[in-house]
């Protein structure tokens, strides 16, 4: 997946376009393997606030990228344009990876993309995308949806994590985080993870969880316990949950295996340890439960994802020391 072209309108979300030209843009200094070759695409100069966005190509160039990117569409009772609706059509049918962000779910909805797929989009407008196309499996409760050749996100922040999951998918964990501390976010929300939690993941001082979660990620060797985390945050196991599922939208535990599970990626990324060793190192005690856990979440087993990741990078020295 080395080409990604954006596919801009009139109406199209300044937002989410930003996000996307942010990170597959242009790499971080510190990673040396070839980025990917963005291209603007649309059909004349766009509206872009008080500017106006000279695309570079006609959408009728989407076909010729691996990845295409639908930007949020702003006015979602507002059909949105056939041209970009047919460009992004013939792009899937090209082959293309095509990727919505936020309300761009609607383009693809439009297209026929989604049609007995899963799909999510904002919560605010999930209703009106299932009401409008009842042959999509509308999710309004996840980040994002990955469904392979099609993948659709909620609003804003979860534009991000789609397309820091769709680096992790090209390029690993390792460069994945890379780039997310470039951006000054968290490396990893899960798609699975809530849309609406009533709290984002507590760095401000004075939260109970402020000092827990770094203290747990640098102890993932260990058995670790709810027991333990709350006796850590000095609160009851129930209080501890309470305050996990406000700031992380999931449980201690399930949080505990997402983080184990990353720290294996990287692992299988960056050395020549064996799945043994590795099973020790994430917490996960024998290599048959890291094998077990590695394959329900990702879909492969650690050999697989080893060999896959090696042969689309070269090796693991991907990021310069």
């Amino acid at each position: 997946m080395t080409s990604v072209a954006l596919a801009v309108t009139d109406g199209m979300l300044h937002f989410e376009l930003g996000i996307a030209h942010e990170v597959f843009g242009s790499a971080p200094d510190a990673v040396t393997v070839p980025w990917y070759d963005l291209s603007v695409c649309g059909p004349g100069p766009v509206p872009f606030g008080p500017f106006r966005l000279e695309p570079d190509h006609g959408l009728d160039r989407l076909p010729d990228a691996d990845t295409v990117i639908v930007p949020g569409w702003a006015d979602v009772d507002t059909a949105p344009p056939a041209a970009l609706v047919d460009a992004v059509r013939a792009a899937h049918a090209a082959g293309a990876r095509v990727v919505s962000l936020c309300t761009g779910a609607f383009v693809l909805a439009a297209a026929g993309l989604l049609d007995g797929r899963r799909a999510t989009t904002h919560w605010a407008h999930t209703d009106v995308l299932a009401a409008r196309h009842p042959a999509v499996e509308v999710d309004p409760d996840v980040l994002y949806v990955d469904g392979g050749s099609v993948l659709t996100s909620a609003g804003k922040a979860a534009a991000l994590d789609l397309c820091l999951h769709l680096v992790r998918l090209d390029h690993g964990s390792s460069i994945a985080n890379t780039v997310a501390r470039r951006l000054v976010v968290p490396p990893h929300r899960s798609g699975g993870q809530a849309q609406f939690v009533t709290a984002p993941v507590p760095e401000q001082d004075g939260h109970p969880l402020t000092a827990l979660f770094p203290w747990a990620v640098e102890r993932l060797d260990r058995p670790l316990t709810v027991e333990d985390l709350a006796r850590r945050a000095g609160m009851s196991s129930r209080h501890l949950t309470r305050h996990f599922r406000a700031a992380t939208g999931t449980t201690p535990l399930q949080w505990l295996l997402a983080q184990r599970i990353r720290r294996a990626q990287e692992l299988l990324e960056r050395t020549d340890d064996s799945v043994d060793a590795i099973a020790t190192a994430t917490g996960m005690g024998t290599a048959t439960t890291l094998r077990r856990h590695f394959n329900r979440t990702l879909g492969v087993p650690p050999d697989s994802y080893r060999r896959t990741f090696r042969t689309r990078t070269g090796r693991a020295g991907a990021v310069a020391p």
